[in-house]
């Protein structure tokens, strides 16, 4: 039997018309700063993906930043914040360890901004936070990347826009899952990745509504309108903008893996696990559940043994599983080490679902039986 890929929110399985048009650039790989044919032709597919890009989101193809990735354009949007004016910062408790590190290292004063048990933003919260002295840059991001949890955004926004503050949202999770409308959401800027879509590795997207000032973090030539110095990843923004075309174009189908995924988590809940902002909107492709006394690696090893593959919802770094931080924000700390994300994508089937639902019920039943003293009763 073939394995079962159900890690897209880590990273996508390539599409096959991603390969198809890398594999063309890669062919004919001119430089786009050059004037001769070939770098006309390299230009035009750097130009293409942007057009591609912004129509996903809704944004004007002009604010299209293109950059390695979305650690780099989360770092370049909270910069160009703190260079506008911001002086302080406030930063959601369940953000990607990219934004919150980017907050902490950049000198200025971090506040965090809590979730409730769900996962989502505290907004009483936030509003009383904007009313404190010194313009904020608040960092949300639209959909969580372990629970799927998706926030309130344009509500968040209205408060940020009353308080002259700066919204940047991380929608790196949720484009190409759930319709994603910048202008509808009121971010300033907005951060895409390409692999989360169907798209290569290494290449990400910063974008910014209308006049909103970015500074370049990259110095040197003067690639992307000045504001990313670096001969542009053709072939890999070219990819990108073909997988954000198909992204757009299979929205619907994205819906489908609402049912699929829960029929799983009734199969799971059913033997035991407990399900992470269960109650609350989230991704339709994604499941995160958790168990006490049975820590996220030992589920990984035991699912990968039978051909299925998904993540921990926290990292493992020297055999040392760490909590996981949306588990542990949610105050869910004694489940932290125990989670599981389950998240399908383009390639993703019906049955690839029940195969995960069924092998983790039968494999938790198994680790239940030969080690009951570890295991916690769910109510």
């Amino acid at each position: 039997m073939s394995a079962t890929y159900l890690d897209y929110n880590a990273s996508g399985l390539v599409r096959p018309e991603v390969r198809d048009v890398m594999a063309a650039a890669l062919a004919d790989n001119g430089n786009p700063s050059a004037v001769h044919a070939a770098g006309r032709r390299a230009r035009a597919r750097v130009e293409t993906a942007r057009a591609q890009v912004a129509e996903l989101i809704g944004a004007d193809p002009s604010a299209v930043i293109f950059s390695s990735g979305g650690t780099e354009s989360n770092a370049q949007a909270i910069a160009s914040a703190l260079a506008a004016g911001c002086e302080r910062l406030i930063v959601g408790a369940t953000e990607h360890p990219c934004v919150a590190e980017a907050a902490t290292l950049s000198g200025a004063p971090v506040e965090v901004l809590p979730v409730d048990g769900d996962g989502v933003v505290d907004l009483e919260w936030l509003a009383a936070a904007l009313k404190r002295p010194g313009r904020p840059v608040v960092a949300i991001h639209h959909a969580n990347n372990e629970s799927g949890v998706i926030q309130p955004i344009a509500e968040a926004a209205a408060l940020v826009r009353a308080a002259r503050g700066w919204l940047h949202v991380d929608a790196i999770q949720s484009a190409g899952k759930i319709a994603v409308d910048m202008r509808a959401l009121g971010a300033d800027t907005l951060t895409l990745s390409a692999h989360k879509l169907g798209g290569p590795q290494g290449v990400g997207a910063l974008i910014s509504k209308d006049d909103t000032p970015i500074i370049r973090t990259l110095h040197g030539a003067g690639q992307e309108r000045g504001l990313r110095a670096g001969t542009e990843n053709v072939p890999g923004i070219a990819g990108f903008g073909v997988a954000a075309d198909c992204a757009a174009r299979d929205l619907p189908l994205a819906e489908a893996h609402k049912a699929w995924r829960d029929a799983a988590e009734a199969r799971v809940k059913a033997a035991g696990a407990t399900i992470i902002g269960g109650s609350v909107e989230r991704l339709p492709n994604t499941l995160f559940m958790a168990v006490e006394g049975w820590d996220s690696p030992q589920q990984l090893i035991t699912l990968d043994l039978q051909g299925v593959m998904v993540s921990a919802g926290s990292a493992c770094s020297s055999g040392k599983t760490k909590p996981s931080k949306a588990i542990s924000a949610m105050g869910l700390d004694h489940l932290a080490t125990g989670g599981v994300r389950v998240s399908g994508g383009w390639d993703t089937v019906e049955g690839d679902w029940s195969r995960f639902a069924e092998a983790w019920a039968t494999s938790y039943e198994k680790h239940r039986a030969r080690h009951p003293h570890r295991v916690r009763e769910v109510a």
